[in-house]
Parts: C-alpha cells; structure tokens; sequence
C-alpha cells in the first residue's frame, strides 16, 4: 500500500534541515524497517497447540440420569492469555523507501536497518528508483508501508494454555446475532470538486504549504463556480455562491445552514448523493443464564469450584506474589484475565448444526444465591439452588472467509458463526 510520494511533506521537512546542518550531500544507503511481510504466513487450523497437561476437569451434573441426558452440552475451555511476543508482534509493519544509513553494513542481508544504527529520510538524489525494464524506469519509489496484522484469536490458536474444562448441559436460550455497522453518508458535486483540487494540490511540489494552498484553492473554487450553465438566472448563481463561500450566513449573523439559504433562495437544494456505506464491523456478545441445583456434596464442591474459578479467570492479575500484598496490586502494570474457547457439543463431539465462537472473554459474570424465590439452604450452607449469569464478548470480528469450507475450518459444520 502506497502511503506517500516523493513529494511528500516529511521529506521536504527532512531535505530542509539537512540543508541547515550541512549534511545534505551525504549518501544514504536505502534501508527498510520493521520486519519481513514478504512471506505471509496463513493461519493453518490445525496446527494448534495446547498445552493442558495440568488442566482440570468440572462438569455439572455429576452424573445424570437416562432422563437427563440429551447429548448436548456447552463446553467452556479456560485459556491463560498469552501476549505478542518480540519475535512474533500482532502486526508486522514494514516501511520502504523512507530511511537510509550512511554505512552499508548497518544493513542486514535482508536490507533491513539493524538496531542502534544512525539513520535519516532518504531525500533528493537518494531516494531510490525503480529499476531499468520497469514500467516506471527512473521515476522515483514511493513511501510504501505493508502490514501483517495477525489476530489474539489467531495467537490463542496457534499456542494455546488450557487452565481448566466446564461442561454444562446446553443452556436454554442459545442464539447468535451477528452485525455490522453501516451509516448514511452524502457527498455533493462541489465538495467532490473540492475533493478533487485539493488531492491535486497535494500530489503536487509545495511541500510545507501543501495543506494550506489546497484550502485556498478549494475556497477559490467555491466562490468562482458558474452555475448559469445549469439554467439558474444571474440573481439566483450569486445568491448561490454566496451561501456556499459563506458570504450570506455570515451577513445574516444567524445559525442558518448553507442548505436552508439554498432551498429559500432557489426552492432548490445540491444533490446530497445520499448513499449507505459500510463503516465498521462490530463483537459478538454471548449472554448465558445456568442454573445449579446441587443434589449432594459432591455436586456442591463442583458447582462452588465452577463458580470461583470463572470469578478469577475474569479479573485481572497483579503480577504474582511480587506485585501483590495480600490486598492491592502494588506493581506498575497489570496482567490480562484469561480468555475462553466455548463449544457447543452434541454426543461428544462437534455440534453438527449450532454455531460456532471465537475465542472470547467473560466480561460479566453475577450470581443470584436465591434463585428459589427466598433464601434457602442445606444443613452445610450451600444454597439450594443458584442462578449464574455469563456474559462472553469475543476478541475478534467475524470476516466473510471463515465460512470457506476447507480443511481444518473452525466455522464447523454447522451453520458457522
């Protein structure tokens, strides 16, 4: 992706004060930054890696009876959140044809500037060109910035900690409700003119005043457009331009809009080119409601441990017995929660209909100790019955590729995400 020419402003910045320094005839060598985005490397799903040799195992009911068992279960998978690591970022960036080193051996083998090394902006004769054969054979390489973004699911995925397993019967209210953002948008002939002198204006050689030449030619435009040619009389073309400059609202001293003027003056207003466009993607949210009825004290044990185990995997940690004292987090930064892979599960295996999630975390968790109507309990304590409300959010956006059907997809067979 092209992020810049060789007119752009940092490097007339750059050329300028290498001029004042008196260094402006000194070599530069062409050298990129980041790191290699040549080779993308596609998510493979099934080079997972999990590592649960200690993960523990909770599934309520205990047991269950012919009449209970329905085959289908929620299975909650605890994952301990695992951040970028040096060797492998969240987005790999890569910038070209935009810094040099005077020394060549600051460069690797792969043309990359090695750390420490003295660097500045490639200008004037320095900036590299495009080779003899090449279509564009002399002219000068742009700026280009290239991204490998890779995603905390897709890092969850590849090297995942199992903590500990939930299995619960299915809850009663399973649905998924998938959204994107879209929001009206309008874009009138003279701001699309507009848009189109000062895009010229800024591909153009005025380095520092770029900005400020392309507001002074968008401001000329508006107040030198003839509009005679659209059949509006002379009257009516000033009446027009005035609105459009500002002359009018400003005379008038009043919150009157440039549309409103237009439309009392013409009985006509611009073609708004009014249109829908995508905007954003939005997460997913899971509510869940599971209610525990322990029959005994096993079953007690189980459901308290379901309980405390999902209260700490969602709260963040302190950094250990060095960053804690028993009562406040005493150290600098704080550790994210532990995220969670949720599975719908039928005869033991993949659910062959229900959809699918990405790695999620549990952003809201109460529990009613009551759910009975009134307070009731056995001779140990425990509540007779408990309501626990779950809230997963996911990490990631769902893209029109996960539902390719191919090896290894984690959409599943069913009806995807």
């Amino acid at each position: 992706m092209t992020t810049a020419n060789e007119t752009n402003g940092a490097r007339v910045k750059a050329e300028n004060l290498q001029k004042q320094n008196g260094n402006s005839d000194v070599t530069l060598h062409a050298g990129k930054i980041g790191s290699d985005t040549t080779e993308k490397k596609k998510f493979d799903p099934k080079t997972h890696k999990t590592n649960d040799a200690n993960a523990f195992y909770m599934s309520y009911p205990i047991a269950r009876s012919p009449s209970e068992e329905t085959g289908d279960t929620l299975l909650i998978r605890c994952i301990e959140y695992i951040p970028p690591a040096n060797s492998d970022p969240s987005a790999s960036i890569e910038i070209k044809n935009f810094i040099g080193v005077e020394n060549e051996a600051n460069l690797d083998v792969n043309g990359y500037i090695k750390p420490g090394a003295k660097v500045d902006v490639l200008t004037g004769d320095n900036i590299p060109t495009f080779p003899e054969g090449n279509a564009k054979e002399g002219q000068r390489k742009p700026i280009t910035i290239e991204t490998d973004f890779k995603s905390a699911n897709q890092r969850m995925l590849e090297n995942s900690k199992i903590l500990y397993y939930i299995e619960l019967p299915i809850p009663q209210e399973v649905n998924d409700a998938n959204q994107v953002v879209w929001g009206e948008d309008t874009l009138n002939a003279l701001e699309l003119a507009g848009l189109s002198v000062a895009q010229k204006f800024m591909q153009g050689n005025i380095g520092e005043g770029a900005v400020q030449s392309a507001q002074a030619a968008t401001q000329a435009l508006q107040r030198g457009i003839d509009f005679t040619g659209s059949g509006l009389g002379p009257d009516v073309n000033a009446a027009i331009r005035a609105s459009i400059s500002g002359a009018a609202i400003n005379a008038l001293g009043s919150n009157v809009s440039q549309k409103s003027i237009l439309s009392r003056s013409t009985g006509q207003i611009l073609n708004s080119n009014l249109e829908l466009l995508f905007q954003g993607m939005t997460l997913r949210s899971f509510p869940f409601s599971v209610t525990f009825t322990p029959r005994n004290s096993d079953e007690m044990l189980v459901v308290k441990s379901i309980i405390r185990n999902l209260k700490k995997s969602m709260a963040p940690k302190a950094g250990g017995p060095d960053g804690f004292n028993g009562s406040s987090a005493t150290g600098i930064f704080l550790k994210s929660p532990d995220l969670f892979s949720l599975q719908y599960r039928h005869g033991g295996g993949d659910h062959p209909f229900l959809h699918a999630f990405k790695i999620c975390a549990l952003t809201g968790m109460s529990v009613n100790y009551t759910n009975a109507g009134t307070y009731a309990s056995y001779a140990d304590g425990t509540p007779v019955a408990i309501r626990v409300n779950l809230t997963f959010k996911e990490i990631n956006p769902i893209y029109a590729e996960d539902y390719e059907e191919n090896e290894g997809n984690l959409a599943g067979m069913g009806v995807g995400y």
